[in-house]
């Protein structure tokens, strides 16, 4: 069985929500469904694995830094081994997080990776240090285009599409 491994981090639970989605929507279409933190995540974990979808906040216009450490660690590790796999990317933004997205897909660049949909941005609005460092409860129509997404990965990995 084809394996979709979901790398994900959160801070105030956004992407985490968005991630948890995603492995739900995944979950049945055929695949072996794999979901971890970024911090315990690592290079074997993603040569054993056939597509990947990774989920971050972006952090001041960036990918965060848990993820950006998940990155450094398993880069060299996996260079030349993961190429032609398939991937999609996952953002919760406070009001852009196009950054994020371009940053992911620069890294996916490097590891040769076959994006297979746009990057998923979800926007918060989070614009005061209140709101920003507060719990985040993403809206249900988000949720389920995370599930869609999540879903579409695992049958496109699952039918051989990707």
């Amino acid at each position: 069985m084809k394996r979709l491994l979901i790398i994900w981090h959160s801070m105030t639970g956004g992407t985490r929500q968005m991630a948890a989605a995603a492995a739900a929507g995944a979950a049945g279409q055929g695949a072996d469904v794999v979901s971890i933190h970024g911090a315990a995540a690592g290079g074997d974990d993603l040569l054993a694995a056939d597509a990947f979808l990774f989920a971050t906040p972006e952090n001041l216009a960036a990918i965060a830094g848990v993820m950006k450490d998940f990155f450094d660690r398993s880069y060299y590790p996996a260079l030349g081994r993961i190429e032609g796999r398939p991937y999609a990317t996952l953002v919760c933004a406070g009001s852009d997080g196009s950054n994020a997205a371009r940053q992911l897909a620069r890294i996916a660049t490097g590891w040769r990776l076959k994006a297979v949909a746009e990057p998923l941005i979800v926007c918060t609005h989070a614009q005061t240090p209140e709101a920003i460092l507060a719990p985040k409860a993403i809206a249900d129509d988000d949720l389920a285009r995370c599930r869609e997404a999540g879903a579409a990965l695992a049958a496109g990995l699952a039918l051989g599409v990707f």
